[in-house]
């Protein structure tokens, strides 16, 4: 279980945000040095140097994104410029990409970082240019949510990269694509001219994810435990009826695979930011704003107060909350994590996604005066994980290691992370989305430090 620090504050971690931005500009220059765009996006460092990991092709927003990122931190013009041109150049692609569920990552990380700077005046964006830039917001959006299962009740949801039965939680998190494109007016069209309305299928995917990914100790299955989530739920897709749990990258469907459940308390966090900046007549027909909102709540709450349980007392979580060799780390709940143990691997990506998605809730959860002492838990939650990433053993202090956040773990099921001669597990490596994403809450936290607006990915 985490334990809270109660004088822990942001403004105390601003020596440690700084730095965490110093060490990032010289692994991303040292990145834009090496890498070469013929062999696919960086994914993951194999001995400190980023390579490509080919299954889905979802993390180059992550490279050019975490340089837009740095500049919005320091302002520092050569990270616009270089995130800005290798947008233009090297994402058009994805903006048409049928073949995933990846749209949230790839295009709001580049895209949409370059429009909310456009329009927060931090960055020179030309109008031709922003058109440019909400044409391929729009784009992604209606791409995104064209892929679509349709459920017997009139639901749906956008399906893995798998196929039609196939629920990812990590798609919660692109949401954000049809979130984006419709608040810049854009629909999706179908046969006969059919406009689709984008925030109804949000909110259908939402919902579903709600329903069958979340797990929430009422009985549903032998191992119903609240806040539990599956990887992916599988559905028929010619009827429509959901079949069972299952998992990719998980140790099976009947555990939790933590960087699956950090998806969930982000996304969910983020969709009830949006959400209630919607006015009263946009929300009224999709069935008002209280049936949405206690339907999202309910999962962010259950998932947060399950990581907040589950996770060692650092907030750095293990791979999966049933991998098997955790029993030889004893009480491993009641004592900070170890990166460096023989038996089963941490996975500080994780804990990054998890912690803006605790700041996240906390923050909606204030600012709708409900559940204070929850708010609370949650935000110096978020506070004490990232306090931990912004130390040893997780930060990478070395400049010859070009990443950000070590102890990332990518797919431990197929074996595809580095494992150091001396260890029996994956360590000491990173990966573009924990980088990413340890940038995001970074931002986000030095933001509030230097009262800046809010950051969110509709900020325009």
């Amino acid at each position: 279980m985490i334990r809270l620090d109660a004088e822990l504050a942001p403004q105390s971690l601003k020596p440690r945000l700084e730095r965490l931005f110093e060490l990032a500009a010289g692994k991303i220059r040292s990145l834009e040095k090496s890498w070469a765009a013929a062999p696919g996006a960086p994914v993951v460092t194999v001995k400190g140097l980023y390579t490509a990991r080919r299954w889905t092709d979802w993390t180059l927003g992550f490279q050019f994104g975490s340089a837009l990122l740095q500049f919005d931190a320091t302002g520092e013009s050569w990270f616009f410029d270089y995130g800005r041109a290798n947008t233009l150049r090297h994402m058009a692609g994805h903006v048409s990409n049928v073949g995933g569920h990846d749209h949230g990552f790839n295009n709001i990380s580049t895209y949409g970082n370059l429009l909310r700077l456009a329009r927060e005046g931090k960055a020179p964006v030309e109008e031709a240019e922003q058109r440019h830039v909400i044409l391929a917001l729009k784009v992604s959006g209606a791409v995104q949510a064209a892929r679509w299962t349709r459920l017997e009740d009139g639901r749906g949801f956008i399906h893995s990269f798998q196929g039609p039965h196939s629920l990812f939680v990590d798609t919660l998190r692109s949401l954000r694509s049809l979130a984006a494109a419709h608040r810049l007016g854009h629909v999706l069209m179908g046969e006969a001219g059919e406009r689709v309305s984008l925030l109804q299928r949000l909110l259908h995917h939402a919902s579903v994810t709600a329903e069958f990914a979340v797990f929430y100790g009422e009985g549903r299955d032998r191992f119903d435990v609240r806040g539990r989530v599956a990887h992916e739920s599988l559905f028929n897709p010619r009827t429509g009826n959901y079949c069972c749990p299952s998992t990719q990258q998980g140790y099976s469907p009947f555990t939790t695979w933590t960087r699956g459940l950090a998806w969930a308390m982000l996304g969910f966090a983020e969709e009830l930011e949006f959400l209630a900046t919607l006015p009263p007549g946009e929300r009224e027909p999709l069935g008002g704003q209280a049936a949405m909102e206690q339907s999202l709540l309910r999962a962010a709450q259950a998932t947060c107060d399950f990581y907040f349980e589950q996770t060692p007392t650092d907030g750095i979580p293990y791979w999966d909350t049933g991998a098997p060799g955790l029993f030889r780390l004893g009480d491993y709940q009641l004592k900070p994590s170890d990166p460096f143990n023989s038996y089963e691997p941490v996975d500080s990506s994780a804990a990054a996604i998890a912690a803006q998605g605790l700041w996240r809730l906390a923050r909606y959860l204030t600012q709708a005066s409900k559940l204070p002492e929850h708010a609370q838990r949650y935000r110096q939650a978020a506070l004490v994980i990232t306090r931990t990433l912004l130390d040893e053993p997780y930060l990478s202090i070395n400049p010859a290691h070009q990443g950000l956040i070590l102890h990332s773990l990518y797919h431990y099921p197929k074996g595809w992370d580095y494992v150091p001669p001396e260890s029996k597990i994956p360590r000491g490596e990173s990966s573009m989305w924990g980088d990413y994403h340890a940038l995001e809450l970074a931002l986000l936290l030095l933001r509030e430090i230097r009262g800046e607006p809010y950051l969110t990915f509709f900020n325009f």
